[in-house]
């Protein structure tokens, strides 16, 4: 047999917030109930969720969790950013709901992965089918840069900020001195985010002032236009 679909069901404490959330992303309501039990089904091309109603759930506390796998993460991931924006000015990165960003993933064979927590805590997971023919070996990255792999797949796949800061924070005392540009800006801007996730402004602000006092060439400007873009937004969030 061939042709088979798997569908994940996930909670929520309600499906009109989830509804609203994911239209945002641009996902439309094709099937909702309300008795015998709420549930709804988002759809956004091929991809398909469902969702049932807890009265009293609490989305801190969801075990939810499915893997989407995507040709390119950087083209949804864009897509979802530009309904983030539409909808509330800004990329929503702390609290619930959220979207990380797209980062090489190494405990999934290092391709690229974002994650989107949705309002019922859900976290739906995002990877490439096969890794981006541009991105570097791990041979040529420092070792400030082999931390930040460690320090996202604690932040970005298991929720574990303060365990992502303390490999960072660690990292930069150790290898800071001896890190490629293009790895201590990453790091850095890394950082910053983390900062904001567990609400410490300050911190924030200080690594986003040490990215700027940092001197880079048009090429490295190029090479990292994208981690500088998301960093603007960042301090315009």
């Amino acid at each position: 047999m061939a042709g088979e679909v798997t569908v994940p069901l996930l909670p929520c404490a309600s499906i009109d917030e989830v509804v609203a959330f994911y239209e945002v992303l641009g996902f439309r309501r094709t099937y909702q109930q309300l008795r015998p039990n709420p549930y709804v089904i988002v759809q956004r091309e091929d991809l398909r969720l469902d969702f049932f109603g807890m009265p009293g759930f609490d989305p801190a506390n969801s075990y939810g969790t499915c893997v989407v796998m995507v040709p390119d993460t950087g083209e949804i991931f864009r897509a979802f950013a530009e309904g983030m924006r539409a909808a509330y000015g800004k990329i929503l990165v702390t609290g619930i709901p959220r979207m990380t960003r797209p980062r090489k993933r190494k405990n999934v064979a290092n391709h690229s992965g974002f994650c989107v927590i949705d309002p019922g805590g859900n976290w739906i997971r995002f990877f490439a089918t096969k890794p981006a023919a541009d991105e570097p070996d791990d041979a040529a990255l420092s070792r400030l840069g082999a931390s930040l792999k460690s320090a996202v797949v604690m932040g970005d796949s298991k929720g574990v900020e303060e365990q992502a800061i303390r490999i960072l924070d660690s990292a930069l005392k150790r290898y800071r001195d001896t890190a490629t540009v293009e790895d201590l800006i990453n790091v850095l801007a890394y950082r910053a985010e983390l900062a904001i996730r567990v609400d410490d402004t300050a911190a924030a602000r200080d690594y986003v002032a040490q990215i700027h006092d940092i001197p880079l060439t048009d090429e490295q400007r190029t090479a990292l236009a994208e981690v500088l873009s998301s960093l603007a937004e960042l301090q315009a969030g």
